[in-house]
């Protein structure tokens, strides 16, 4: 075991932590309260670390040299990612104020480094990604409106009926090719001012595109469907849930991106890693007035610096390595190709989602086999499935699933065939 103090630091071949200022007060006069273990597998999962916090010193131990074996390889969202050593020091020595009132000092760092990195003028943080998502539904339309979203887009597909439910609108879809449409896609959309109808008063894009497999949406084509918007006098939202991994791909930087926008919405909690937490950027006015609809659709918190702290250390530290997500999850979709079985179009494999297709068998099943062999990943529908790269897979991880999945497809034939001769 080795002791640390405030200021020190420790490292070893694959993980690294900076500690200052560590301070730990009890929460209760329980003595058990003051000693907090935490036990992290470090990003490659090769080493066991518990972090004990008492008083004023930090100790880590490692309890085996051997790496442990890692139980499964998750592949069904970003969202399963758990903070980094570092992460978690920073969330735990977060300054915190009371948000709702203005007074949480890494809540107010976080909304500013967003809005600069966007270009714009503010933003404000919320719980999830489909707050933020709602609430620039709400800012920009009326009951009974009309908006346009491509026909899979995650506002429509995976938020509960929400545009409905908390902004009283329709919802008009295009069918886009892997989540992209093109201006004139929109414009063939358009209603008319014929009162029969309901008026179109905001379009959404989605960067990236999670059900599209996530395709990149090309700028050129956002700018193009920009200048409709501003021609016909439409709001423009972006889900840029996973904007960062667009960023990263193509090296576009965000402010160019949101810059043809009214509000962007950017996730924390997937590819970067944190916890918890979305934001939206817009203008001052805008933002001002999403954080009244923040607080009726129930996401302001109080010392919510202690939350906002994961996505600040995220967002800081944690960009520049969405190119290892983005080349593992080529690397898997080149390795699936070599499956008797398996299809994959390796042009969609643009940045951390492999959607891969077994015609032969139900996905479901192919699904649960692959479970059995410590696989997890999402049948996306009766023939498809999907896997999306995170910190918490290594490339060691990615090359281990092609013979898994080459088991598992022989295993579910094998009882498809079984089952097909005792039912004709």
């Amino acid at each position: 075991m080795q002791k640390l103090g405030s200021g020190a630091s420790y490292s070893d071949s694959s993980t690294q932590l900076s500690m200052t200022e560590i301070e730990r007060r009890p929460r209760s006069t329980d003595p058990s309260s003051h000693t907090h273990c935490a036990l992290w597998s470090d990003r490659h999962l090769r080493v066991l670390t518990q972090v004990h916090f008492d008083g004023d010193e930090i100790a880590l131990t490692h309890p085996s040299t051997t790496p442990p074996v890692m139980a499964t390889i998750d592949l069904r969202s970003d969202t399963i990612t758990q903070p980094t050593p570092a992460m978690r020091l920073a969330i735990a020595n977060a300054a915190v104020g009371d948000d709702v009132l203005g007074d949480d000092p890494t809540v107010k760092e976080l909304e500013a480094d967003v809005a600069q990195l966007l270009g714009k003028e503010a933003a404000v943080y919320m719980p999830s990604g489909t707050m933020t998502n709602q609430v620039a539904v709400r800012l920009h339309t009326q009951p009974g409106d009309e908006i346009v979203l491509e026909s899979e887009a995650h506002i429509y597909y995976y938020e509960s009926g929400a545009p409905a439910a908390l902004s009283g609108v329709m919802c008009r879809l295009v069918s886009g090719r892997q989540g992209v449409f093109a201006a004139d896609d929109l414009v063939n959309v358009l209603r008319s001012g014929n009162p029969h109808y309901p008026p179109t008063t905001l379009v959404c894009i989605e960067n990236t595109h999670n059900r599209g497999g996530g395709t990149i949406f090309p700028l050129e084509a956002i700018q193009a469907i920009a200048e409709v918007c501003q021609q016909r006098g439409l709001a423009i939202h972006m889900d840029g849930a996973r904007l960062w991994n667009a960023c990263e791909a193509t090296g576009i930087t965000p402010t160019d991106y949101a810059e043809p926008f009214d509000t962007v919405s950017v996730c924390f909690s997937k590819g970067l890693g944190a916890p918890v937490g979305s934001a939206l950027a817009g203008s001052s006015e805008t933002i001002d007035r999403a954080r009244r609809f923040r607080k009726m659709f129930g996401g302001a918190m109080r010392q919510a610096g202690t939350i906002a702290a994961g996505a600040l250390y995220a967002l800081q530290h944690h960009r520049d390595r969405l190119c290892e997500d983005r080349e593992n999850a080529q690397l898997l979709a080149r390795q699936l190709v070599e499956v008797d079985g398996i299809e994959v179009d390796l042009s969609t494999v643009q940045t951390n989602i492999v959607v891969f297709r077994c015609l032969d068998v139900p996905a479901p099943l192919l699904a649960q086999a692959l479970g059995d062999r410590g696989v997890k990943l999402f049948a996306r529908d009766r023939h498809s499935l999907r896997a999306v790269t995170s910190l918490m897979v290594t490339r060691e991880h990615i090359l281990q699933v092609k013979d898994k999945v080459a088991d598992a497809l022989t295993e579910v034939c094998a009882f498809k065939t079984a089952t097909e001769e005792v039912i004709p």
